[in-house]
């Protein structure tokens, strides 16, 4: 990854002198931006002050002409305010956290809250789902418009002895063809023993258009890794929660072990272009194709299998075949999807498509465990055929998407996206899904050196009906969500001794379908009420589920609420904003997480949550530098030390932070 580095290093310093030698001069250029310019340009879910006259100042061209582009077509306008939603994004993620509870160290997993914010994929995933939050898909890269080069820089201080740095620059070279490069690399050590993670996201990018606007082209390369040493958690949960010397220094706390590693590893070529075949501007015919290409591996390492853990107890995952653990699961996939389209200024666009997945999901060799075979690969052919309707007039924006695989497969998919535009204020969405899946492939087969986890199923299709609304306004955001969802697979301990504290002693961890109907519904709303320079944001989200086995768990209320202040100072030149966060959850049986099939598994053993977390915050911004400096958990000697991102993974303490976003505009 070090290479990628330096080329995104290289670029962005580049960019920088020529920005820093050309500033002064075409400052008054920059200036250029109109009121209605301005106007254009403001996000109505900021919640900063109104510095839409200062944005103009931090760009060259109009700062409306900075344009990302989303991989569903949603355009917005490259935003440099101060505000709490750029607040809420400064993380490692770099985006809102909301309804996700990160464990202890960066760059390790979530705990979802928030079971509705997910997405349903169509096809079946690689699976090992807990080490990907971040690992760039296909959605979340974006594309680019620039007048001039456009750089951001990103920093952020980490747990210990590290830093998050994310370097970024795109460029036009023509109206029409545009170029991005970025890399966003992260190290951290952490306070408990064996935690360092260590994780690279490089990605190249380009779009294209052509004059006559007939040919249309996007496509990204990526190159990922995400190295974890994994620790299992703490031993000794007494020890935690008394906190006392010589506990409150968290290495001192045992934890399962000592030598184990994690790493998930990739790479992805993305091609997506269409060509119009006629000239008609009003009604076009189109052939479109999208091409991927993805190559990865997850990997488990344990030099010992024999060591770590608690004396007198057995270990942690059970029996191995031999002591030096090494499992490796590979992934390739390649995805073809062609179709031809017709697009009416009057009808809509009607698109029918075919879509060819070919993926292979396998081990180094066969094994035969009890008799029973354990095969090394999944291989498989899935031909999906389908069509799309979208229809975008005046206020109203709707989608229809019908798709069904050939074969035995059993594949379906039906959606529907309904958007209408009251007014620049106010806007209501409606959705529905109707999905029949095949599983994860790490649900079917998995093979380990450890004897309890090999096993290689046949599950049934997954069942997922689902609906969807939201509103948008000045007085409220609000949105809804009902699920129904049938052969749910998910992962269960199968061991069932515990210890003295109620947790288990082993995780024999299988997966399960469960063949009753699970009903989900969330209820989420946001409310920022400003008087004067004071400002009051509150989000919550009520969620309940109704099964008959504790199948599905979340926690009935999540809460985030800010109380905040924002001024500005010298002549407005320095932008100032402070306030207090708090975030709480309700307690529940939180999903535990198992580093050896790199995904979280279900319990009822032990509730987490019911704490809160007091965060204090001082946001800073000088021209188009945007300055982060908070003291997070700054409650947590003060409310007890129950805090748990998962049952015998302790939340983060008190630390402070620091952090910058850049953003240059030659």
């Amino acid at each position: 990854m070090r290479k990628y580095f330096s080329i995104v290093l290289v670029l962005v310093s580049l960019n920088m002198f020529a920005q820093i030698k050309q500033r002064s001069s075409v400052l008054d250029n920059g200036n250029r931006l109109s009121t209605e310019q301005n106007q254009m340009n403001s996000n109505k879910d900021d919640k900063g002050f109104d510095d839409k006259k200062s944005v103009a100042k931090d760009s060259v061209a109009p700062i409306a002409d900075y344009k990302i582009i989303s991989f569903q077509n949603d355009t917005i306008s490259v935003d440099t305010t101060l505000s709490l939603k750029k607040y809420y994004a400064m993380n490692y993620l770099r985006k809102d956290e909301f309804g996700l509870l990160p464990f202890a160290n960066e760059g390790q997993t979530y705990n979802v809250l928030n079971y509705g914010g997910r997405k349903n994929n169509v096809l079946p995933s690689m699976g090992f789902t807990a080490k990907q939050f971040n690992y760039l898909q296909v959605e979340d890269i974006n594309y680019y418009s620039a007048p001039t080069p456009y750089t951001d820089l990103f920093y952020r201080s980490v747990s210990k002895q590290g830093q998050i740095l994310d370097a970024f620059v795109t460029l036009n070279t023509s109206e029409n063809l545009n170029f991005f490069v970025g890399y966003k690399g992260m190290r951290s050590l952490g306070k408990y023993i064996n935690q360092l993670s260590s994780t690279g996201n490089f990605k190249l990018g380009s779009s294209y258009i052509s004059d006559n606007k007939r040919y249309f082209l996007r496509t990204h390369l990526v190159v990922q890794d995400i190295m974890n040493q994994e620790n299992g958690g703490i031993t000794d949960l007494a020890n935690f929660e008394s906190s006392e010397a010589p506990y409150d220094k968290r290495d001192q706390l045992n934890v399962y072990f000592r030598d184990v590693e994690t790493m998930l590893k990739g790479k992805r070529l993305f091609v997506n272009h269409q060509y119009q075949l006629n000239s008609s501007k009003s009604n076009g015919i189109l052939l479109t194709h999208e091409f991927i290409y993805e190559d990865k591996f997850f990997n488990y390492s344990q030099p010992a299998a024999n060591a770590g853990g608690i004396v007198g107890e057995p270990l942690r995952f059970g029996d191995y075949f031999k002591s030096e653990i090494d499992n490796k699961t590979r992934y390739f996939q390649l995805n073809n999807k062609v179709g031809a389209a017709y697009q009416s200024e009057l009808l809509g666009r009607f698109e029918f498509f075919t879509e060819f997945l070919k993926y292979n999901y396998s081990y180094r060799s066969i094994a035969i465990i009890d008799d029973k075979l354990i095969p090394n690969r999944l291989e498989k052919n899935i031909t999906l055929v389908g069509g799309k309707y979208t229809y975008h007039k005046n206020q109203w924006k709707g989608t229809l998407l019908v798709s069904n695989s050939l074969g035995d497969d059993d594949t379906s998919n039906i959606e529907a996206d309904l958007r209408y535009h009251w007014n620049s204020q106010v806007q209501i969405d409606f959705g529905f899904q109707k999905l029949n899946k095949n599983p994860d492939l790490n649900y079917q087969l998995y093979q380990s050196d450890y004897v309890n986890y090999n096993w290689y199923n046949e599950f049934n299709n997954e069942k997922i009906t689902q609906f969807t609304a939201s509103a948008t306004t000045p007085w409220l955001n609000i949105s809804a969500k009902y699920e129904i969802i049938n052969d749910k697979i998910y992962f269960s301990n199968t061991a069932t001794a515990l210890n003295a504290e109620g947790m288990p002693k082993q995780l024999f961890i299988k997966p399960t379908q469960y063949d009753g109907t699970i009903n989900y519904l969330s209820v989420q709303a946001n409310k920022d009420l400003h008087i004067g320079k004071w400002g009051f944001d509150n989000t919550i989200l009520y969620q309940k589920v109704d099964q008959s086995s504790n199948v599905l768990n979340v926690p009935e209320i999540v809460l985030r609420s800010t109380l905040y202040y924002t001024d500005a100072f010298f002549d407005k030149a320095l932008k100032f904003q402070t306030g207090v966060t708090v975030n709480y959850f309700s307690s529940y049986y939180g999903n535990d997480y198992n580093p050896l099939i790199g995904d979280f598994y279900v319990q009822d053993q032990r509730k987490i949550g019911n704490y809160p977390v007091i965060d204090y915050f001082i946001n800073l911004k000088v021209r188009t530098a945007r300055i982060y400096l908070k003291a997070e958990h700054f409650n947590s000697s003060m409310t007890g030390y129950n805090f748990y991102s998962a049952p015998n993974y302790p939340y983060r303490d008190f630390m402070i932070r620091f952090g910058l976003v850049w953003n240059f505009f030659t």
